[in-house]
């Protein structure tokens, strides 16, 4: 049976790169006693797949994994007996079981929402939700995109699907913007929420760096509709709560 697992990361383990994140859920998978099928062959190892990869040092409320399982019990109990093998800054919000015609997660990955915040307080007489509107206006968004090999301009705005801006009160009385972002997430298209921001900055004429912003990723989503009219669903909503017959 296939299912998919979604968690929550923070804390500390904003820190820890993606791949020590998959070998940490590996051994947690052992330690909850879960029913993990194996691959076959001289080295087998657990049939995973996470969605996609979280930049180190940002929050998510919306990461997930799928695993093979040679049989299982309930979506509570598989729950339960992985996070009481989880440590501080994981937690493991549900268990699904997923169709046999269902993608891997990975593949299944469409979009993602985000919000950040700005590490301090905004310049005073800054109208950042009417600066994020006409910025989001624009017919093309051009950027340079760094790839593994060389740079080349693209235009974002295509896979920029949703952008606001709201002003936030601090606890000294102050503001502070809050930006909220769906955008594409697919190995295809995946634009970070720092490439949107840091051209964003370049059209208002501000100043900000790498690391003045806050960035939470909300959920990941898959399209249940077409390129042309997607329809973004969080990925745990194409599973099935296992219930005590196993289904």
């Amino acid at each position: 049976m296939k299912v998919r697992i979604k968690f929550r990361k923070s804390g500390p383990m904003v820190f820890i790169g993606h791949l020590d994140v998959m070998r940490y859920f590996q051994k947690a998978i052992r330690r909850a006693d879960i029913d993990i099928a194996y691959t076959q062959g001289f080295n087998p190892h657990q049939i995973m797949s996470f969605a996609a990869p979280l930049g180190v040092g940002l929050c998510s409320d919306g990461e997930y994994f799928d695993i093979e399982c040679n049989s299982v019990t309930t979506s509570d109990d598989m729950r339960d007996r992985l996070q009481a093998a989880m440590v501080e800054g994981f937690e493991i919000v549900n268990v699904r079981s997923l169709p046999d015609t269902a993608g891997n997660a990975m593949a299944s990955v469409a979009a993602a929402k985000y919000v950040v915040r700005l590490r301090y307080d905004a310049a005073d007489g800054i109208d950042y939700p009417g600066l994020i509107g006409r910025f989001y206006d624009q017919p093309t968004i051009p950027v340079v995109k760094q790839t593994k090999k060389s740079e080349k301009e693209i235009d974002i705005r295509p896979h920029i699907y949703e952008l606001s801006c709201e002003m936030e009160k601090t606890a000294d009385g102050k503001e502070k913007p809050v930006f909220t972002m769906l955008v594409n997430a697919s190995s295809a298209g995946n634009i970070k929420p720092s490439l949107v921001l840091e051209s964003f900055y370049r059209f208002a004429g501000l100043q900000a760096g790498e690391f003045d912003w806050i960035v939470t990723r909300i959920d990941t989503y898959t399209n249940t509709g077409t390129d042309e009219s997607p329809v973004f669903v969080p990925l745990d909503e194409v599973g099935r709560i296992i219930g005590e017959t196993g289904v």
